[in-house]
């Protein structure tokens, strides 16, 4: 079978386009080979949430790999057939346990049976979508397409500890169910969720009140963890949908203003909002692969991001489905079929 050859520094050069493509090589059962991994990068090559995908990539697949060492910018990826069981991945560090998950997922709907995948590392990332963002906004959207999916997170871990834990129950999908996402309708709810663990509540006050003073009125919700679970905060703000969820998040660290962390949020969430577009930028990115999958959809965004054109270059090279993006009064329509 030819080999797909990929080039890493493409697009926004991170680590979507090895993780795309492994989630595909397993699938289609196409091997790849791909250069200059994350030179997009300050730290280029594989870290250890990337090398966690690469490994349980391989375990659910009996691949056979070369070049999966720590800061490698190479890789060739050979699979083998797709076994349902039960998985266990640790990363080892604060790295993101969502895009470990989300690697390995779509391959397990294409598997002999039932999965369960735990991941430990990193559950709330500045740079990956929190676990609750995949709980709240990614799995539902999911199960309308006929996926069964059940996401838990079990502990919450933060960078740069890590030490969280989230769990995933699957199973192969026998008919899918394409989506379409045209507008988010009215807006029912909007919460503030504000998180802390060995950090003072007031932190996480301080963040939905500011939170509030940009976006309105919202529903307050405060999580305070045991203080072995961090130290560590993140502020998320949920807005409600009759047809969907989005979540955005800002994580906060030493010396940075819970003012700055709020801003940061609320500006996505406004942002977003404002727009009348169905879905965020985000979740536009995490829905074009099992749209792909299932051979046809659409949705509409208010931004298209370099992570998702990356994954619309790279799914382009595995599955014949035509993908196309089109301006509409001031968002973007992407359409699948």
């Amino acid at each position: 079978m030819e080999w797909i050859e990929l080039d890493g520094s493409r697009g926004e050069g991170g680590g979507q386009i090895l993780r795309t493509a492994l989630s595909l090589s397993m699938i289609t059962g196409i091997p790849f080979a791909i250069e200059r991994i994350r030179a997009g990068r300050r730290k280029p090559g594989l870290l250890r949430q990337h090398l966690t995908a690469v490994q349980a990539a391989a375990a659910v697949c009996g691949a056979q790999v070369e070049g999966a060492v720590p800061g490698s910018q190479r890789l060739r990826f050979q699979p083998g057939p797709i076994r349902g069981g039960d998985y266990a991945f640790a990363i080892g560090s604060a790295g993101s346990c969502t895009l470990v998950l989300q690697t390995v997922l779509p391959a397990l709907w294409f598997a002999d049976g039932p999965s369960t995948l735990r991941v430990s590392g990193g559950t709330h990332n500045p740079a990956a979508p929190p676990a609750d963002f995949l709980i709240r906004c990614w799995q539902p959207l999911l199960q309308r397409m006929r996926v069964t999916l059940d996401i838990q997170l079990l502990r919450h871990g933060f960078y740069p500890a890590g030490g969280g834990e989230v769990q995933a129950s699957t199973a192969p999908v026998t008919a899918w169910q394409p989506l379409q996402l045209e507008s988010s309708g009215p807006l029912q709810r909007t919460r503030a969720i504000g998180v802390v663990s060995g950090v003072p509540a007031e932190v996480a006050k301080r963040e939905m009140q500011r939170a509030a003073s940009s976006l309105g009125p919202l529903d307050e919700e405060l999580r305070v963890l045991p203080a072995n679970e961090g130290p560590g905060n993140v502020l998320m703000v949920v807005l409600e949908y009759p047809e969907l969820t989005e979540l955005f998040s800002a994580c906060g660290e030493r010396g940075l203003p819970a003012e700055t962390v709020a801003d940061q949020a609320a500006r996505e969430a406004r942002h977003y909002r404002d727009s009348g577009a169905a879905v965020g930028e985000h979740l536009a990115d995490q829905l074009l692969l099992p749209m792909a999958l299932a051979g046809q959809g659409s949705f509409t965004t208010h931004r298209l991001s370099s992570h998702l054109h990356s994954n619309m270059e790279v799914i382009g090279k595995f599955l014949a489905v035509d993908m196309e993006t089109r301006e509409m009064a001031g968002c973007y329509r992407v359409e699948l079929g």
